[in-house]
């Protein structure tokens, strides 16, 4: 029996990078998982991975309907939801504001924030009715830089800076009913992807030589992968294991923020 048994979780993003180790570290600890993403192949090969336990939405984050569906999927397919984990995310590549084309930065903007924040608003109206049902709670995916500078451009730092305002103020309105806390990782080795309004959608995290410059900054010398952040996702889940938790985010990056960011986009522009 694991820490998770019955328990039913909702991830947005959830068959690739961060989302997708979540999702397989929640069925092994006995949950049953739905996954709103939006890439129709990768749903399939999830669903196909493990069909008892994961049913799998194909859908915009960005489009409260579609979050309505992903809630009520998951409802029909496994009985309830325990909770509603946003984690759902594009990155900027470190575009700074000098960089940033004039024609495509309101594009940009509407992308990055409408993913990386009206998803998570869209996702926690969809998912609130249910959670009040079973005490549930509510989980975000912040980042190192959503306290502090250089862990990408203005459009990404000042997205994540809003999720950490946005956990707070929904910790607020939802007590005591559901809890609401936030997951802040590090860097990390994934497939995170860019804006496609800035022509960085094929581009990824993965792609950047940031492996050594991390190892060798970071206090704990490890370029963490997705599966070394999942248990804290873990703990915020389980009312037994964080039950007097809410509002809180959970800094996981290594020690940055005991040591300062180092400059990774490459210097300012001025």
């Amino acid at each position: 029996m694991g820490i998770l048994d019955k328990r039913v979780v909702l991830v947005t993003g959830g068959a690739s990078g961060l989302g997708r180790a979540i999702v397989t570290r929640f069925v092994r600890e006995g949950a049953k998982v739905g996954v709103l993403d939006r890439s129709e192949d990768r749903c399939r090969d999830l669903a196909r991975e493990n069909p008892d336990s994961i049913a799998t939405i194909v859908g915009d984050v960005r489009s409260f309907a579609d979050n309505q569906r992903a809630v009520r999927t998951t409802v029909e397919q496994f009985g309830r939801l325990d909770s509603f984990i946003g984690n759902a995310g594009i990155w900027d590549h470190f575009v700074t504001l000098v960089k940033l084309p004039p024609d495509r930065i309101e594009a940009a903007f509407d992308e990055v924030f409408g993913i990386n924040v009206k998803g998570y608003v869209l996702g926690a109206k969809a998912a609130v009715p249910e959670l009040i049902k079973t005490s549930g709670n509510m989980i975000f995916t912040v980042s190192n830089a959503g306290f502090y500078v250089a862990g990408g451009g203005p459009l990404y730092t000042a997205s994540k800076h809003a999720v950490v305002g946005l956990i707070r103020q929904l910790a607020f309105e939802l007590a005591p009913k559901v809890r609401v806390n936030g997951v802040a990782p590090g860097a990390i080795a994934s497939d995170l992807r860019g804006p496609k309004s800035l022509g960085l959608e094929n581009a990824s995290v993965a792609s950047i030589p940031m492996g050594d410059l991390i190892a060798n900054f970071v206090p704990l010398g490890k370029f963490a992968t997705p599966d070394d952040y999942t248990p804290v996702y873990l703990l915020l889940a389980s009312n037994e294991q964080s039950g007097t938790m809410t509002g809180s985010v959970v800094n996981c990056d290594g020690g940055i923020g005991v040591r300062g960011f180092p400059d990774a986009a490459g210097g300012r522009d001025l």
